[in-house]
Formats: structure tokens, sequence, C-alpha cells
């Protein structure tokens, strides 16, 4: 099972046009800008696979990405993007079809800022755990903060996780902390 072969495979953006699911599936989920495109390059281990803006709101669409054994599905942003509001609206409604399709999720990568988690995180966290759906919690951006913020911060979320069952691991698209760990997680789950 090989991370390096990954390519993009399609765009969609409504909930009709999903395709059938046939294989499993890895849900990477998240505010925007938070850094899921960043964290699907970096597990595949390319530059722009996925693309990237430090602008809010540029995933617009369910992208997909097929790795062999499985597929990645980069899902909109939620929270802060300058976008109208009937485009948060079909975001919306494309997120809740994406979830509402009894597709073959194998695993949601809930990624979460390390600085700064939101409300909005927390009630992700719990719609997962109350859908019963298998995920993990990465915290992104783990490495802009201190070793003492850190720590604040590592232990918060490890105490959020426990309470829901979930593991959590910090990540990094800049150094690669985390990366291993992830794949390994990816795998178990799609076996």
């Amino acid at each position: 099972m090989d991370f390096q072969n990954a390519r993009f495979e399609f765009a969609v953006g409504t909930s009709a046009g999903l395709p059938f699911s046939d294989l499993p599936e890895v849900v990477f989920s998240g505010r925007s800008n938070v850094g899921k495109s960043s964290m699907i390059n970096r597990l595949v281990n390319r530059k722009a696979l996925a693309r990237t803006s430090s602008t809010p709101g540029k995933t617009a669409t369910v992208n997909f990405y097929r790795l062999g054994f499985c597929r990645f599905a980069d899902l909109p942003g939620y929270g802060y993007a300058k976008v109208s509001r009937a485009e948060k609206e079909r975001w919306a409604e494309l997120v809740e079809g994406y979830f509402s399709q009894g597709r073959r999720i194998r695993l949601v990568v809930q990624i979460v800022d390390m600085r700064r988690p939101l409300a909005d995180d927390m009630d992700m966290l719990d719609f997962l755990q109350e859908k019963g759906l298998p995920f993990v919690v990465a915290a992104s951006k783990c490495d802009k903060l201190n070793v003492s913020a850190r720590a604040e911060q590592d232990a918060r979320f490890a105490g959020l996780c426990r309470a829901r069952g979930a593991e959590y691991l910090p990540f990094s698209a800049m150094t690669g902390e985390g990366v291993e760990r992830l794949r390994s997680i990816i795998l178990s789950a799609c076996r």
C-alpha cells in the first residue's frame, strides 16, 4: 500500500454529483485554512497534488484523490471564509450530503488548528461521535507554538479526544511531525 501513487480523480460541487463509493474512503475535514490540503500533500509526499492557499475557502468542492488502496476526500472547510451566504449554504449541503450517503468511510481525519480550536471544531467532533464514524484528531500547525504553549494544548487536546474515544496526534506539514503515525492509522483503517 503506497502513498506515492496518489492522483487527483475529480472534484464535485453538489451532493447529487458525488460518485459511487467503490473504495474505502479517508475524509479530511476541518475549518477553512486549517491545512487539509497541505496535510494531504505531505502524506503523499507531493508539493502540489492538492491545491493550497493562504486565503480561507479556496476548497469549494469535495476533491477526491485515488491512492489505489483507498480514496482521500478533501472536504470544503467550515467557519470563516470570505464567500457569499449562498456559497456557504452550498458547501453545507455538499458536506451533509457526503456524510449521509452511506459511503465507505473508514476514517475521518478531523483537523484542528492546535493554536486555536473553535466551537465549530468541537461541534464537528460531536457530530462524528454521534454518527459513529471512526475518526482521529490531527492538530495541525503544532510547529508554530513555543514549548509551554505546545504542552498546554497537547494536554487540552488529549483530554478532549480521550473523552470522545478518539486518538489525538500533533501534525506539522512543515516539519513532518505526525506524518508516519497518520499514515499508519490510515493503513490500519483501510485494511
